[in-house]
């Protein structure tokens, strides 16, 4: 029997992604471990690997399609003796399927028109004609065509199916058919902006039913700049889930924030000793070079290990209290963010998180990372001093209870016993989640966490 081989599902919460490249073509032997196939998802690219060996049969899934489901076939496998044939009959099935349930559904038409209109648009065409006429003259339906006053929308399938590629709301589109109902015209009517949107059901839901908004839709958007006065760009796959998880975070976690000014003179002048210290090679490059992040990252992971209860996750009915500081670095990639994580970065130096920090970042750039390097974690860190940012409020990437955002390190005055005095300050503002993380837990962390950045021989006592 030929053998299935299917989307595989590079991460758990992982549905869909894009075949980006075939390494091989039908006909091609393979051995178990050849690599066949190149997956992206949103954060990554990763090849796939034959678990058998065989001959490709049949490619069902073209290089470059998006969207593709986990556990969809990508292709079939053909063993000894097994031939291209065997597995285009065996994959035949498979494609057809979703036709003909969609066919089983189709309304009867033994008219004229059944054997005319074999298209699937004049299909289409002939069943909302079909659905208007119905709709027409059935009294019921009529009584219940009121969307308004029953919550329904009545709309023919065809138009559900336009307006939901649109990012269109069906309900706020006016119909024309029969009684009210959204007709094809209509959807294009309201896409080219011919026709005004109304206010949606689900717009209005929060007066009502208390659900959650769902912001402006695409038709709305665009209704409101002159066309050709912008580009549209649409959202990749990393784009989509970086919205749908920050959204998700700002409406379910309670977010509350903390800010305090770190003094970091001490921080510099062990950073420029350090570094000083570094071995050369033969062109008079560097081993390492410590950056400021290296500290911050060091100073939070073991400000974490001594305040352990604010080492949290929140996961509904309980809450995991964590035995090592894995703690995240937000990393900006074209499109979108990562935030790979250094496992146990308490128990390492500098240097190392230096050289960790640097191999994940660029990894990232170019999504070569294994789901495993950013997935899990308890807290981030996101840093925007090198771009002259004071201070700001970050978002918490879920599951972590906490996030560190960093500000610019800059000279300020101060008082100091009546005196006025100018030293390097660096303003930090921590995010967390208060289910797991309460006020004065959050203010005991970040307190510690100050005063490791002050003294930064502290961080190895």
């Amino acid at each position: 029997m030929p053998i299935d081989i299917t989307m595989p599902a590079l991460s758990p919460t992982m549905e869909e992604g894009k075949l980006a490249k075939w390494h091989v073509k039908e006909g091609d032997s393979v051995s178990s471990g050849d690599v066949i196939a190149e997956i992206e998802t949103d954060k990554a690219t990763m090849e796939v690997e034959a678990v058998d060996e065989g001959k490709i049969g049949k490619i069902m899934v073209a290089e470059g399609t998006e969207g593709v489901k986990v556990n969809a076939v990508i292709a079939v496998l053909l063993q000894d003796g097994e031939s291209l044939d065997a597995a285009a009959a065996a994959a035949a099935p498979k494609a057809e399927a979703p036709k003909a349930a969609e066919a089983a559904k189709a309304p009867a038409n033994d008219g004229p028109a059944a054997s005319a209109s074999t298209k699937p648009d004049s299909a289409r065409a002939n069943f909302e004609q079909l659905a208007s006429k119905v709709m027409a003259e059935t009294p019921k339906a009529a009584a219940n065509g009121n969307a308004a006053a029953t919550g329904k929308v009545f709309a023919s399938p065809l138009a559900r199916r336009l307006a939901k590629e649109a990012g269109i709301d069906v309900s706020a589109i006016p119909g024309s058919g029969p009684k009210g109902r959204v007709v094809q015209s209509d959807v294009e009517a309201a896409k080219s902006g011919k026709t005004p949107l109304k206010a949606s059901a689900s717009a209005a839901a929060p007066a009502a039913g208390g659900a959650a908004p769902t912001g402006m839709t695409k038709a709305q958007v665009l209704a409101l700049y002159p066309e050709g006065s912008y580009e549209l760009v649409p959202n990749d796959g990393m784009r989509k889930v970086v919205a749908a998880r920050l959204t998700e975070s700002k409406q379910t976690v309670p977010h509350f924030y903390l800010t305090l000014d770190c003094k970091i003179d001490a921080l510099l002048a062990a950073r420029e000793q350090i570094n000083a210290q570094a071995p050369k090679s033969k062109d008079g490059k560097p081993a390492y070079k410590l950056s400021v992040n290296d500290f911050v990252m060091k100073a939070w992971a073991v400000a974490l290990q001594r305040v352990p209860a604010a080492n949290a996750t929140w996961a509904g009915d309980s809450i995991l209290y964590h035995k090592r500081s894995d703690v995240a670095v937000a990393v900006a990639v074209p499109g979108g963010l990562f935030t790979p994580v250094v496992k146990s970065c308490d128990t390492k130096t500098l240097r190392e998180i230096s050289e960790e920090v640097k191999d994940l970042a660029g990894r990232a750039k170019s999504k070569k990372l294994a789901p495993h390097e950013y997935q899990g974690g308890a807290s981030s860190v996101s840093n925007l001093g090198m771009f002259g940012i004071k201070s700001f409020s970050a978002v918490i990437n879920p599951p972590h209870g906490t996030i560190l955002a960093v500000g610019v390190g800059e000279e300020r005055v101060y008082a100091d016993a009546g005196q006025v005095k100018i030293a390097n300050f660096m303003t930090v503002t921590l995010s967390c989640d208060h289910r797991a993380v309460d006020g004065a837990l959050g203010a005991e962390v970040l307190g510690v966490f100050k005063g490791l950045i002050e003294n930064p021989v502290m961080m190895l006592a």
